[in-house]
């Protein structure tokens, strides 16, 4: 069972939860409490980091069930668990199913508690509605991404706005439901998400240039060829950098943030550099630490 587990994992790339989870938590420390910067409580924080966990499970299971048989003609893809017969496709329905069931849970208790007033205890339970009603919606736009490759070229840029939902998700969930909702700062700071996720996700793609020219598949690569792709994730990345500076502006942000960001900006450039020199693999890691950096250093300066 635990072998399973571990397969299932790394199935879905968990470790990647890095790329999205730490701007849910920096949305909910510049939400803070009733729209004041600030720590928005442990049940609230603890809410949004299980909906964040589960959706992304959700979404890497969904793209790994739907692209099974592509997966196995692609050879970087091809030892996935799915195309290995390691995790069968009845077994990754099952885990799909659960990781559905574990997100509209966690959805649900932010408006009503979990317990048992005759036993002394009651969980969660903030009385707001928002979360529960936006579940479904939520999940079948992260999930028809996986889609759409097979239609249309701009899937990079529905891959980033699944990203952005988790800035913008967390603030509503913080929010008041009589509102208001979202703020500048939340839309902001999910615009700096969408464009740096569409903007290592061409990087990525040019890896599969010839296998989805062989297969019909549509990426930016494989329509504007390498070069021009990679100077669309420059212009990508620029904007990324841009919005993080506005929300420096706009934000009670102050030297820590700032600081981030131009580290933020470093790597960038830096992973720009490795992808000229076909360093694809090293320039996609270097994305990891962007996300931890930003939440840290915005708690940082939101506590301090």
């Amino acid at each position: 069972m635990l072998g399973r587990i571990v397969t299932l994992l790394r199935m879905i790339r968990f470790s990647h939860s890095v790329f999205a989870l730490p701007f849910a938590v920096m949305a909910a420390f510049l939400a803070g409490d009733a729209g004041r910067p600030g720590y928005c409580g442990t049940g609230k924080l603890f809410l949004i980091v299980w909906c964040m966990v589960w959706a992304r499970t959700v979404a890497m299971t969904f793209n790994r069930i739907v692209d099974a048989e592509l997966d196995a003609r692609n050879p970087r893809t091809a030892d996935r668990a799915l195309p290995r017969g390691r995790i069968s496709r009845r077994q990754a329905l099952g885990f799909l199913y659960v990781a559905s069931l574990l997100f509209g849970l966690g959805t649900y208790l932010f408006y009503q508690p979990l317990g048992l007033d005759a036993l002394g205890f009651r969980w969660f339970g903030y009385g707001n509605y928002l979360p529960a009603i936006l579940a479904v919606p939520v999940l079948v736009f992260i999930c028809v991404y996986s889609l759409t490759k097979r239609f249309t070229w701009m899937s990079h840029f529905w891959l980033g706005a699944c990203l952005m939902l988790a800035p913008l998700a967390a603030w509503i969930a913080i929010s008041p439901p009589a509102g208001p909702w979202l703020d500048a700062q939340a839309l902001v700071l999910g615009l700096a998400v969408l464009f740096w996720v569409a903007g290592f996700d061409i990087i990525y793609a040019c890896q599969d240039i010839s296998v989805d020219r062989r297969d019909g598949l549509h990426s930016l690569p494989q329509r504007l060829g390498i070069q021009g792709s990679l100077w669309l994730s420059r212009i990508c990345h620029s904007l990324t950098v841009t919005f993080l500076l506005v929300l420096g502006m706009l934000a009670p942000l102050g030297g820590i943030y700032r600081a981030a960001v131009a580290v933020t900006a470093i790597l960038l450039v830096a992973e720009h550099i490795l992808v000229a020199r076909g360093r694809v693999k090293l320039a996609f890691d270097l994305n990891g630490p962007v996300g931890i950096l930003l939440a840290a250093a915005t708690i940082w300066d939101i506590m301090a």
